[in-house]
């Protein structure tokens, strides 16, 4: 009995989260300074060297967006944390989701900086990223022993079947777990038969999970759980001993609830995203926005933001769709406060929102309404609209000072530059929010490539040299997807003159290497100023432009910003898309959004 519970502790010490991932220098000084401004630390990796990159700024650590972040901004990473060299820049979030503020945006190293914080950047803080987009690093692990490298140790291999054999043979348990579950029957008095099951447990290994309060001393704990669900218990426990599972769709509700109740986390989140799967099958989006309902009431956050980021990104069908009368207004506020809404206009947002309250009626407080309406960016909505909203809008009347307010901002928006509107603006205002747009597909904004489409006209022969053989061989070059489209300068009147209107733009997408020798991947997406006019942009504008994915052309499954001009397509087995797409089902959609400096 005793050398049992002796192995079950060495086991566990392996095991503890927090040891799993230790390190040991074999060489180096342990250090007690305290941590420096500009420090850099890896974090969510396999080993020491990987992971999500933090920096240290004003006493916290916070993380950094993958906009622009590429070899030469790894490369100054490992050479701060002193590894010998870079493996490769990691972008989209790949070692978790950091959280607090994302200190760093649009990255600019020539790779020679002692120190991240010594890199070109927009400035602290300064960033319109989620932590779905935190940089990461691989570094090159030296071999130099007289270095102060960490040195990865690790002696856990098959822990994992270890212990679940423990739970399987059930030796030594000193806590019992009993589930009931209705069998829908009655007895004879007309109540209802339970059924009873027992799961002979560890207090050790539940003790990793403080939900279970196995600290006040009882030996047993009893579950209520559906005849559905009642099954998922064992697979559960026997996960907690050993970070295993198989989850199907089915068994992922079940599994999602008993990983809530008791705070598994990682479980928790990893189930929630299969539930993402169902997110594009429903038109009416009455599915989508019960997930959504449900993760506020499980407090997963990372399902609550899958939720969230797909009706956002399918703004305009939500709009037109029956579940939209039946939002909540806590969800709408939640909706509207995002700059990754997809909609036509600001001003078709606002007359659907308008709509929405008007349906409710007195069941929305005159307090909330103003709430939502002030989630609406109004000098985002074009002058002649923003004018004719005193005689079309039917709220207006009910909320004129909000209108007449919102309203003279649009107008200022319009006739003043940015530097003027900004001169006066109080620190504590939060209007400056309101100059950024959303994704805006609209006409002349957006064009779309439709890779379905039937193929170009076949292009004339050409002739390659072929160094095997010696001698040209005939190809026919594979047909260009492109199209030329103009837009305004800006949104606001006062550059919309005849010195920097219109500009034209280039959209394309490349399918191979002869279209594009220097794209890495394919599809690659491309969207591009013609050169002539590149003179003529004013200092105070820039482009945040962004490419939307459309599957089979029903829902948005992926939004992506350009670098370079330049966008790569991600793949579902390149990258672990939350709503995957059939590959090459998909179409382009190209946006242009102006913004001010």
């Amino acid at each position: 009995m005793q050398s049992r519970g002796i192995t079950l502790w060495l086991l566990l010490l392996l095991h503890v989260p927090g040891l799993d991932s230790a390190t040991w220098n074999l060489f180096g000084k342990s250090s007690t300074e305290s941590t420096q401004e500009g420090e850099v630390r890896l974090v969510g990796g396999k080993h020491d060297s990987e992971g999500r990159v933090e920096v240290y700024h004003e006493g916290k650590w916070g993380t950094i967006c993958d906009d622009g972040w590429d070899l030469a901004e790894a490369q100054v990473v490992c050479r701060q944390l002193k590894f010998p060299g870079v493996v490769s820049a990691v972008t989209g979030g790949t070692y978790g989701e950091g959280s607090g503020s994302i200190w760093l945006d649009d990255m600019d190293c020539k790779g020679t900086e002692k120190s991240l914080s010594s890199c070109s950047f927009k400035g602290w803080a300064l960033t319109d990223c989620s932590h779905k987009e935190d940089a990461g690093v691989v570094c090159a692990r030296g071999t130099d022993l007289t270095s102060d490298t960490a040195h990865f140790l690790d002696h856990s291999l098959g822990l994992s079947d270890d212990l679940g054999e423990l739970f399987d043979r059930g030796d030594d348990c000193d806590f019992l777990i009993t589930i009931q579950s209705p069998t829908g029957n009655r007895d004879g008095e007309g109540k209802l038969e339970v059924e009873e099951r027992n799961i002979c447990t560890h207090k050790l290994i539940l003790s990793l999970y403080p939900h279970f309060n196995i600290t006040n001393g009882s030996s047993n704990l009893s579950l209520e759980m559906s005849q559905a669900c009642s099954p998922c218990v064992t697979s559960f426990i026997r996960y907690l001993y050993t970070r295993k599972i198989d989850v199907t769709v089915s068994s992922a509700q079940c599994l999602h609830k008993l990983a809530s109740k008791f705070g598994v986390k990682r479980l928790m989140q990893d189930t929630g995203r299969l539930f993402t799967v169902l997110l594009p099958e429903d038109p009416s989006f009455y599915t989508q926005v019960s997930l959504y309902q449900y993760s506020v009431q499980t407090g997963d956050l990372l399902l609550q933001e899958n939720c969230l980021q797909y009706l956002a990104w399918n703004c305009e069908a939500l709009i037109n769709s029956p579940a939209w009368s039946d939002l909540s207004t806590d969800f709408l506020m939640a909706l509207l406060a995002r700059s990754d809404l997809v909609v036509p206009d600001e001003g078709f947002l606002l007359q659907a929102l308008e709509s929405w309250i008007i349906e409710k009626g007195d069941l929305t407080g005159t307090e909330s309404q103003a709430a939502l309406l002030g989630h609406i960016r109004f000098p985002m909505i074009p002058a002649e609209k923003l004018y004719d909203l005193q005689f079309t809008s039917e709220l207006y009347r009910s909320h004129e000072k909000l209108y007449r307010v919102s309203m003279l901002r649009g107008f200022q928006f319009n006739a003043l530059s940015f530097d003027t509107l900004m001169k006066h603006k109080s620190s504590e205002s939060e209007e400056e929010h309101d100059y950024h747009p959303r994704i805006y597909t609209a006409e002349p904004w957006s064009v779309t490539i439709n890779s379905t489409n039937k193929e170009p006209p076949r292009q004339a022969m050409r002739y390659d040299y072929n160094r095997r053989y010696n001698n040209y061989q005939p190809y026919y070059p594979t047909p260009e997807y492109g199209k030329s489209f103009t837009t305004p300068n800006h949104n606001s009147v006062i550059y919309q003159t005849k010195e920097t209107n219109p500009i034209s733009w280039s959209a394309r997408v490349f399918k191979n290497q002869r279209e594009c020798s220097r794209c890495i991947s394919f599809p690659t997406a491309s969207l591009s100023l013609q050169s002539s006019l590149r003179q003529n942009q004013t200092n105070s504008v820039h482009f945040s432009n962004r490419l939307l994915l459309t599957c089979e052309g029903r829902y948005v499954f992926h939004v992506q910003d350009f670098k370079n001009d330049m966008a790569q397509i991600p793949t579902n087995s390149s990258l672990a898309l939350s709503y995957p797409c059939p590959e090459g089902q998909y179409d382009f959609r190209f946006v242009v959004r102006p913004e001010y400096i």
